[in-house]
């Protein structure tokens, strides 16, 4: 019975998320119009309802609604954002394709743009302080025992002290390690072996037990698991996976059969790659309107310091491991590769004058705009190497190729960490796959807001 409590409550919760979250933006949209003195119209309705739908719609499919109990505030927000931008951009299309933006004001729109995920925010931190308060104070929680006081065990414990909004209060840990009995961590007790744990749930000490054992514990598991049908407590499994090399894998659902996905990332979802696409059309377009007048400039500035083509084609390696023509403003004399290359060696490398110039400023790889318009490439991403370079690379460095899994970028999370010329390849991998393991266009829109003042002048840079 309290289980299906406990389920009812989280369910009626997404539900009202859901409810006030359509309503928040025909809400917003109406204080900001009798704010400024405009005069309401059906467009401004239709808008806001448009909006408010749209917005539940997209906060579905950026994961708003799902398990948000074990979220952090910062990460909620910035699921709000992602999902609030992906409105914004499908509202400026239709108002576009049917031609009737003229007839809403640019300051009311401007001004509900900016209140409305303002306000989205708010309500969110009001109810859970609201939710925690009431938890925090002793009501609606369940008690927790953990079995195994090891590194997943006191994550998982750490959680819930951190988050008493959740409803969780961890009461005892139990463990087979007689050194840790006794013991306490962050004031929680290890009270006994595993095998005890079976006596509390009779008792009716504990409400929920949160096994965290290893994997290789298996007929131990299953004997306290056996020993625990005998009472009415939940019972919630956590493997240990830090023994495998799964700390970046996502549980998913494939029609109600739980599965651990290893080796994956939010791109390879059809949707999220149209998304990108349609996110590095409208900026690669708007970039290169831009900067054309610079590019000019530097294709005059190429032409006239050194006899040659203005532009340097690389075979690289992008997306599934295909070739493409990288294009970058040519900094070097003509065929001063024609002897061979070697990766790490920029700093030495043959450049002219004012190829040594657009190289450590980075100017050099503008043309990759076109490469992005294109399709080849995006903003944001990995940065491609050679092919002669990936074949010795990816015998090397484990889990190389996994860079391969999205298209190659101009900038990226690794860039604008220091990690670019000749620095640690492995680092650069390491966060090359943080990116592609947690890409959002949050994510994107920051990289590339961080790229402006750290990517283009950089140290490592040549």
């Amino acid at each position: 019975m309290q289980q299906t409590r406990i389920h009812t409550d989280r369910s009626n919760i997404v539900w009202f998320h859901r409810f006030t979250d359509v309503l928040i933006p025909i809400f917003s949209l109406v204080a900001i119009t009798q704010l400024f003195s405009e005069q309401w119209h059906d467009r401004y309705l239709i808008m806001g309802i448009l909006g408010g739908l749209l917005f539940i719609f997209s906060a579905q499919f950026v994961g708003i609604y799902v398990n948000w109990r074990g979220r952090s505030l910062f990460s909620s927000f910035k699921l709000i954002l992602s999902a609030w931008l992906l409105t914004w951009v499908s509202l400026i299309a239709i108002a576009f394709l049917a031609k009737d933006a003229q007839n809403f004001s640019r300051i009311i729109i401007v001004e509900w743009a900016l209140l409305t995920p303002a306000l989205l925010m708010g309500y969110r931190l009001i109810l859970r302080l609201f939710l925690g308060n009431i938890r925090a104070s002793g009501k609606n929680h369940s008690r927790v025992a953990i079995l195994g006081a090891g590194q997943i065990g006191l994550n998982i414990a750490e959680t819930f002290q951190s988050n008493p909004w959740l409803g969780y209060k961890v009461v005892a840990f139990f463990d087979d390690n007689p050194e840790l009995q006794g013991e306490k961590f962050g004031k929680i007790p290890v009270l006994g072996s595993t095998l005890e744990i079976a006596n509390a749930a009779k008792n009716g000490d504990i409400d929920e037990v949160f096994i965290c054992l290893p994997l290789r514990a298996e007929q131990q598991i299953k004997h306290i698991l056996t020993e625990l049908t005998d009472s009415t407590v939940i019972v919630k499994f956590i493997p240990d996976l830090f023994n495998f090399d799964l700390m970046h894998a996502k549980w998913v659902d494939v029609n109600g059969i739980p599965v651990i996905s290893v080796f994956d990332t939010p791109l390879s979802s059809k949707t999220s790659a149209l998304l990108k696409r349609i996110e590095d059309i409208i900026l690669s377009s708007i970039i290169l309107t831009l900067i054309s007048p610079i590019m000019f400039v530097l294709a005059i500035g190429v032409k006239l310091t050194s006899p040659g083509p203005v532009f340097y084609k690389q075979t690289r390696i992008g997306w599934n491991g295909k070739e493409f023509s990288m294009l970058k403003f040519r900094s070097m004399p003509v065929d001063v590769e024609k002897s061979g290359v070697q990766w790490g060696s920029a700093k030495n490398k043959t450049n002219t004058k004012f190829g040594q110039f657009i190289r450590a400023t980075s100017l050099d790889e503008l043309p990759q705009f076109l490469n992005v318009l294109k399709g080849d490439m995006s903003i944001v991403g990995p940065r491609p190497e050679r092919d002669v370079f990936v074949e010795q690379f990816r015998k090397e460095i484990p889990r190389y190729m996994q860079k391969h899994m999205v298209k190659a970028g101009i900038t990226g999370w690794a860039q604008i960490n220091g990690w670019r010329g000749d620095t640690s390849l492995e680092k650069r991998v390491e966060f090359d796959l943080h990116y592609i393991n947690n890409w959002s266009i949050w994510l994107d829109l920051k990289i590339i807001f961080l790229t402006v003042f750290k990517g283009f002048i950089n140290k490592n840079a040549y």
